[in-house]
């Protein structure tokens, strides 16, 4: 036989086929039998784990302490006495005296405009009123001549009536008394009318006078009552106008934080109930306080309304407008059994907690009294000295006849 190089490709190989000429399937059933025992052990483990597998809790002591109830609300530091202070003419700011963080006194001179067409208006408004004086003067001079001549021609037109009784004067001559006497009496009226018309014009320059000086008078801004400039809004060279605010002035002898209160807690507060307001800034204290009036409108939409509480100190730095909480207490007792408001929990409506129990957890129903900010007062189903049980985990929850270990 001869040789080319070339392999020969072996014959392929042909699985015997089994006893009464079937495929086998045992390897495959075998596969899937042991899938399911897998998968079943591990839902058994599961449902150990997650029903019978005991749950990690934290213990808490019923103790007995003092529990303040508190309607808590956030707001604004505000003043109850403010303004905006501007002038009341339009002008040029020539000096502004104090600046934001200045107190001031009721009186003390804040800002000045330029008053110099002011000034020339007022010397111009005043030689007005000298020349309608001194026109007035002459008036009354001239009613004083004008007065002796009309006594002269009465006392002329008396003599005459009795020359003429006594037939010594003709009539020509009573006439002419008479005449005399209607002409100065015309004069007087005329004298008279005159002095009132520069009486009047003496008024109106003297009103025009006291107008332009209380004009210039305004060039100079005063603060209107004692206390704390809080904003500097322009500085000299600014033109201003009627209403144009350059200073906020605050009244420091009533400071308080408006704020916010849902209005569910209405019934609970009133005037003149204590508190304690907690600034941004300063978050581990907090500062004594009291109701001083409570709003009369709620917001239509958040369905809060205004409390405004009075601040008894101040911290050393504080702003208008600064965010703080308020806490307002509206109850206290002292030495009842407390838990932390955290452990309570609602179920159908009823407040309980978990006990432990032979190692199980188990529901216990109870009755609260003042409810604080962080604990809430127990008046029945605990007694100091109790234990009640929470998950450790978040997210964890407990049931009744659950299995517990506490940590």
């Amino acid at each position: 036989m001869e040789t080319t190089g070339e392999k020969t490709p072996a014959p392929a190989r042909v699985p015997p086929k089994p006893l009464g000429g079937r495929p086998a399937r045992w390897p495959r059933t075998l596969a899937l039998a042991i899938k399911l025992v897998l998968t079943a052990a591990a839902v058994g483990a599961a449902v150990y784990w997650f029903r019978f597998a005991p749950v990690a809790v934290a213990r808490h002591v019923v103790t007995r302490r003092d529990v303040v109830a508190e309607v808590m609300g956030t707001g604004t530091i505000e003043a109850r006495l403010k303004a905006d202070i501007g002038p009341k003419i339009s002008g040029l700011v020539t000096e502004v005296l104090v600046d934001q963080g200045d107190r001031v006194q009721a009186g003390q001179v804040l800002l000045r405009l330029d008053d110099r067409d002011l000034k020339r208006q007022v010397e111009s408004v005043e030689a007005g009123v000298e020349a309608a004086s001194a026109a007035l003067d002459r008036l009354l001079a001239d009613r004083k001549r004008v007065e002796a001549i009309l006594e002269q021609a009465r006392r002329e037109h008396g003599r005459q009536e009795g020359l003429m009784k006594n037939q010594i004067s003709s009539s020509d001559d009573v006439d002419r008394a008479v005449e005399a006497l209607r002409v100065a009496e015309a004069n007087m009226a005329s004298a008279d009318a005159a002095i009132a018309e520069g009486r009047k014009t003496l008024i109106a320059a003297e009103k025009t006078l006291e107008f332009h000086r209380a004009r210039l008078a305004d060039t100079v801004v005063v603060a209107p009552f004692a206390g704390l400039i809080v904003r500097r809004g322009r500085d000299p060279g600014s033109i201003v106008v009627p209403g144009a605010t350059v200073l906020s002035l605050v009244s420091t002898d009533e400071i308080w934080v408006s704020a916010w209160v849902d209005e569910t807690e209405m019934s609970r507060l009133k005037p003149g109930q204590e508190a304690r307001v907690v600034f941004r800034s300063e978050p581990d204290r907090a500062y004594d306080g009291d109701v001083a009036r409570l709003g009369r409108q709620a917001d239509r939409e958040t369905r809060e309304f205004l409390v405004d509480v009075r601040i008894r100190s101040l911290p050393e730095n504080w702003a208008i407008g600064q965010r703080a909480e308020v806490y307002i207490d509206t109850g206290r007792k002292e030495a009842v059994p407390v838990l932390p408001s955290g452990l309570v929990i609602w179920r159908d409506g009823t407040p309980g907690v978990f006990v432990e129990k032979n190692r199980r957890a188990e529901w216990a129903p109870l009755k609260l009294g003042v409810r604080g900010s962080e604990a809430v007062e127990v008046i029945a189903g605990l007694e100091a000295g109790q234990i009640v049980i929470s998950t450790i985990e978040p997210k964890a929850s407990l049931r009744v006849g659950q299995r517990v270990e506490a940590q």
